[in-house]
This record gives structure tokens, sequence and C-alpha cells, in this order.
């Protein structure tokens, strides 16, 4: 019971969007602007970084505390705060606070490893700017960011329920990204050309 209890705690808390909430307050609902993903890049794009800025925070923030919640509270199972992470995870993409209509998950994610696996926050941000920096494409790097999970929980010989979890996520955040990964074959994905860093260091060498 108090294993259910919390994982329906963090499917709610995850379904508390930050986009969504901050945009009651300023009167907009992002959802219908640019791409229409509640999520974070969408929020830059659409109502500039100060806004993303607090998205960004909600999101991270509604992840720790879920799975920080299943740590201080649970009953011991190791399964337990991994399964609240990914419960708050899918709070965020389909929340029931907001008809099912969320983001794609990679904040709350985030906030999750914070509390659970600190060490894979380092590489995951890592490897997302280096993607972005190289490509320019945000929806590629937090795919292949998430990716990062799987390796790094073979090499560090994670126990079994962190290598499921970190298959689980990498999968997911796939999934989520589907659209991004589409237009990316179609050649039709946006870049953020003020991110492509390489570019522009191989362009004052030249």
């Amino acid at each position: 019971m108090t294993a259910a209890l919390l994982i329906i705690a963090a499917y709610l808390l995850g379904s508390l969007s930050g986009s969504l909430l901050l945009g009651r307050l300023r009167g907009v609902d992002i959802r219908t602007l640019g791409s229409g993903n509640a999520g974070g890049t969408n929020a830059l794009r659409t109502q500039g970084w100060k806004f993303a800025l607090g998205t960004v925070l909600v999101d991270v923030g509604k992840g720790a505390l879920a799975a920080w919640l299943a740590l201080r509270w649970g009953t011991g199972e190791t399964w337990l705060p991994y399964a609240a992470g990914l419960a708050a995870v899918l709070g965020h993409v389909w929340p029931v606070f907001h008809g099912f209509r969320g983001g794609k998950g990679a904040g709350t994610l985030v906030g999750a490893l914070l509390v659970l696996w600190p060490l894979a926050v380092g590489l995951l941000i890592g490897s997302w700017l280096l993607v972005l920096t190289a490509t320019g494409y945000v929806g590629l790097s937090t795919v292949l960011a998430a990716a990062t999970l799987v390796p790094l929980a073979l090499a560090t010989d994670a126990d079994t329920v962190r290598v499921a979890f970190a298959m689980v996520l990498a999968l997911f955040i796939a999934f989520t990204h589907r659209g991004n990964l589409a237009r990316l074959r179609a050649g039709t994905e946006p870049r953020f050309e003020r991110a492509r860093l390489w570019m522009r260091l191989r362009g004052r060498r030249a």
C-alpha cells in the first residue's frame, strides 16, 4: 500500500507541468504556440529565457522530490525510488491536471537522477551539450544523452534495477522525441543555430 501511494504521488507531482502552471500566470498556453510541446525548449522559443528557466526548475524539482519521497518514506525496496522517478516522468508527459498533454520528460528525468544517480547527471548534461553544440538539434541531443545512461550503468556494474531503469528511460525519451527524429530524417527539424559553437569556431579558423 505504501509503495502504491508513493508511486501515485510521484505521478501526480509529475503532472504539475512547470510551463503550464507558469503559463496560467501569464495567460498563455504554450501548447498552442511553437511546436505545441509543454517542455522547456518550446518555453524558451516562445516565452523567453526567464519563463523557460522557471519551467525547468519546476520540472527538475518535481522529479527530484518524487524520488526523494520514495527514498525517505519507502519500505526499503530498491526498485521503489526508480519506479517513483519513472512515474514522475510519465506524469510530466501525460499530466492528469492538463488533459494528458505535457512535455517530453527530460527535465523531470534529470531531477530524479539528481537524487537517485547523481553521477549520471554529469554525463547526461555533458553529452547533451556536446551533441547540441555540434549539431544544433535539441531533440537529437536529448535522445542521445538519455541513451548514454545504458552504457554508464553497464560500465559501472550497476544492479539490475538501475540497468533496467536506464534502458526503460532511454527508450522512453526516444519515444517522446519520435516526432523530432522523424523530422530529422525528413530534413525538416529546426536547428538552434546559435548553439552550433563548433561550426562557428571552424568558420573563424577558416
